[in-house]
């Protein structure tokens, strides 16, 4: 089974073709461009490198977010366009999720997280049981030292990934010490591969019902429904 992953949540953009568990091709950039224009030419690059067509393409694995408002919906969008085209099932996959993978022989808990400004971050915990690796604390848009507060009430060592950590470093070694660890540079980008991996033999979206996962509104969006909310049309 072919698979197609695509991952455009954040600054990273990575997408990948698989056989079954074997990686084929794998794109990833990670700088500031537009995925809007980036993304269609990496996937024609890497079906050709991978030698096959859009035709024999099984199955699509995207990203849905959180993350970036703009990056997640371009993803989940040119996945679901793909998706329509082709006749192919769709696939959704945590962005926290699949960065935490990264960290997936770490012995303790993983913690997976994106800045989303003014000193908040998405973020989710995990933990590896078996072949997975399942959530300890729910994803959640949250107060960056908040969330430390509840990492450090667990009691244990806390693996950090983010591809931004930088911005993040001090609070979290000041506030969680030796309990913290962060992830070596090359473990704070996502892969598509890993996307892929982890979503090939998950169920199919219903096409028409799939959204992105953002956990927060647009800043324009929220914004229109403050205004909203104090009495202005």
């Amino acid at each position: 089974m072919n698979i197609l992953a695509i991952d455009t949540s954040n600054q990273v953009m990575s997408t990948a073709v698989l056989n079954g568990d074997q990686l084929i091709a794998e794109y990833t950039t990670n700088v500031k461009k537009n995925h809007s224009v980036a993304l269609m030419p990496a996937i024609d690059n890497i079906l050709r490198d991978a030698g096959i067509t859009p035709g024999e393409i099984h199955k699509i694995v995207v990203a849905r977010g959180p993350g970036s408002y703009t990056g997640v919906r371009i993803g989940v969008t040119t996945a679901k366009t793909l998706a329509w085209t082709l006749n192919i099932p769709i696939t959704g996959v945590s962005s926290l999720e699949a960065a935490a993978y990264n960290g997936f022989y770490f012995p303790g808990l993983i913690c997976s997280f994106f800045d989303a400004r003014r000193g908040r971050v998405f973020a989710a915990v995990y933990k590896r049981d078996g072949k997975q690796l399942i959530p300890v604390l729910e994803e959640k848009n949250i107060q960056f030292t908040d969330w430390l507060q509840e990492l450090k009430s667990q009691k244990e060592q806390v693996l950090f990934i983010g591809n931004n950590f930088s911005l993040h470093r001090e609070n979290i070694q000041e506030l969680l010490g030796d309990q913290a660890v962060i992830a070596e540079a090359f473990m704070h980008i996502p892969r598509a591969s890993v996307l892929g991996h982890i979503g090939k033999d998950r169920d199919a979206e219903d096409l028409h019902s799939f959204t992105p996962h953002y956990l927060r509104l647009a800043e324009a969006e929220a914004k229109w429904l403050q205004t909203r909310g104090n009495g202005h049309e």
